[in-house]
């Protein structure tokens, strides 16, 4: 068994305490990604989990058994970090058997270990090179394959994507993404790009001062947000906020309401006038920025669109896409039932 369960988890670095009581279940064989601002705590958390920090309060299971008090090495984990940590001075192949042979795995075991992880990752023709000879993806597809080696029953991902361009990124993400289909293996990823987070997750769990705000699958954090936050952090670009006056009677109880940019549509009779601030081109989209009477939005638009700056912008949503949140923040349900907000 590979599952993970935090109970009442906490860190604390001298007096300050940076996890805060953290329960959370990742089952056998899930893929979850943590994600939250600088700072949420989602680094320290798998850093708890493989052991490379110690848990302050709480119990942290791995397979069933406590593993508060258990060295990293002997956690059944391996990690993979953002810089690949490769030896400059030894092949591919001798960065991929370093830790086998360090636990004097026999030979021919290794020679088999190596070999398998190279096959699956597609580093076979690269076995003789060394480091300078190889990408970024390359090089982070080294670090990973050392890491199958171990045979470990959780990976833990430490932003592995960060240091590459966009187009090896969206590459990189697809081989990880092949991967856990092919290994089945407990993975934990921690990112701060939302689109690694819904891409690979099987569940995300977002982070904010490290505490937990909600845990879902993707389409759950993006249709039904927790919370303001969730809701802001989740969607890219942002979920658009405006005063729930704006919105006269149907807004009772509320004092902000939510709708994505990619939710609005221009619409003769919409319920969001206003003026084209500015014009962000993406290609496939493109960003409108709309100054309206309730405050500043954006809409997201398909690319074959065509507006200027000044232009006068009508846009709608449907009822069941807006989202309601109270003053606290928190989202009130059910979503509101209107099409037609006041003037504000």
């Amino acid at each position: 068994m590979s599952g993970i369960r935090l109970s009442g988890v906490k860190k604390r670095f001298g007096r300050v305490e940076t996890i805060h009581g953290i329960d959370l279940a990742i089952a056998e064989g899930e893929f979850v990604v943590f994600v939250g601002p600088s700072g949420c705590g989602k680094s320290t958390l798998l850093r708890l989990i493989a052991g490379l920090d110690e848990v302050s309060a709480g119990t942290l299971e791995i397979g069933g058994q406590i593993v508060n008090d258990i060295a990293p090495a002997a956690r059944g984990v391996a990690m993979v970090f953002q810089s690949y940590a490769l030896y400059p001075h030894m092949t591919v192949f001798e960065n991929m058997a370093f830790g086998l042979k360090l636990r004097k795995v026999e030979k021919g075991a290794v020679e088999a270990k190596v070999r398998e992880a190279a096959r699956i990752l597609e580093l076979e023709p690269l076995l003789d090179r060394k480091p300078a000879q190889l990408s970024g993806g390359q090089r982070q597809r080294v670090a990973i394959g050392r890491a199958i080696t171990r045979d470990p029953s959780v990976f833990l991902f430490d932003e592995p994507l960060s240091n590459l361009d966009a187009g090896l990124r969206g590459q990189m993400r697809t081989e990880i993404a092949r991967l856990h289909d092919r290994l089945g293996a407990t993975m934990v990823y921690v990112t701060h790009d939302q689109t690694e987070a819904m891409t690979l997750a099987d569940r995300i769990v977002v982070l904010r001062d490290g505490r937990v705000e909600q845990v879902g699958t993707p389409l759950e954090l993006y249709h039904h947000p927790a919370n303001r936050f969730v809701a802001g952090f989740i969607g890219s670009p942002p979920m658009n906020f405006l005063p729930a006056k704006a919105f006269g009677e149907i807004a009772e109880g509320a004092a902000e309401i939510g709708v994505r940019p990619e939710d609005l549509a221009p619409a003769a009779d919409g319920m969001f006038p206003g003026a084209v601030t500015l014009i962000e081109e993406l290609g496939e989209a493109h960003l409108l920025h709309v100054e309206t009477s309730a405050g500043t939005m954006i809409a997201k638009l398909n690319g074959a669109a065509r507006h200027e700056r000044g232009q006068e912008v009508t846009f709608a949503a449907p009822a069941d896409r807006l989202h309601r949140f109270d003053a606290d923040g928190r989202r009130l349900d059910p979503a509101v039932q209107a099409s037609t907000p006041a003037d504000a």
